[in-house]
């Protein structure tokens, strides 16, 4: 239904790892790859990787990123028409923020947040189009930052379903949160010996930690998602 991309720093790599979540809101570590960068030939390459161990994106799939180009690319020339992109907003929202003077960011934090928490597309765009005459005269540049993939933060408003799933898939923070759990196994090594020793200590992680792994919040609407995926994908004909 859902995958979550991004990386974690080991030293001097960065591992990315894929999350899934299933039609029932569990949540299934699919993999990682080690790299330098969330590069798109890299990220390419991890993502044919997944569909040929069997990720299923036929139905479509809703892929959340933190805005990375080789992220997004990747997605894009891989998974072609069957997937959607939905760019985190808590990464938007600090990417706008950090043009402007500090004593401003507290007060453009709360007001690009407030935007976002509308509940429909209508009323989510037009708050955050009202703000771009004065953030013009403010920052230029913040302002870029704010156009920039602009529709993409917006993409589960404009499938209808922010309110019921905006609290689980907004951000990126349940790969995050993944992220973290792997941290408190591997933040304190201060010496890998080699490639074996971080895909050896990070896989176990994983095993570790999915079992513990909650069902996202609003999981009884990811049939609906399924059905506006499919809508918008224009899938509906196909799947029939």
């Amino acid at each position: 239904m859902a995958l979550f991309i991004d990386g974690k720093s080991f030293a001097d790599d960065e591992m990315i790892i894929a999350l899934g979540v299933t039609v029932t809101g569990q949540k299934i570590p699919l993999g990682f790859i080690q790299a330098g960068t969330e590069n798109e030939r890299v990220v390419k390459s991890f993502l044919n990787g997944l569909l040929g161990r069997g990720l299923s994106i036929e139905e479509g799939i809703l892929c959340i990123i933190d805005g990375a180009k080789g992220l997004y690319s990747a997605i894009r020339k891989v998974f072609t028409d069957r997937a959607l992109i939905h760019r985190c907003q808590w990464h938007k929202r600090e990417n706008v923020v950090s043009y402007l003077p500090k004593n401003l960011q507290k007060i453009w934090r709360r007001r690009l947040q407030k935007a976002y928490e509308k509940p429909t597309y209508e009323e989510a765009k037009n708050a955050l189009n009202r703000l771009k005459p004065e953030l013009k005269l403010l920052n230029e540049s913040a302002l870029a930052s704010l156009e920039e993939g602009l529709e993409e933060t917006l993409t589960l408003h404009r499938l209808g379903l922010f309110k019921q799933l905006g609290i689980s898939l907004k951000t990126t923070n349940c790969i995050e949160s993944v992220m973290s759990l792997i941290g408190q196994y591997t933040d304190k090594v201060d010496y890998w010996k080699n490639s074996s020793q971080k895909h050896r200590w990070i896989a176990s992680a994983l095993l570790e930690i999915e079992p513990r792994l909650r069902r996202i919040k609003g999981y009884r609407y990811l049939p609906s998602l399924r059905l506006a995926l499919k809508q918008d994908l224009k899938l509906i004909k196909e799947a029939a």
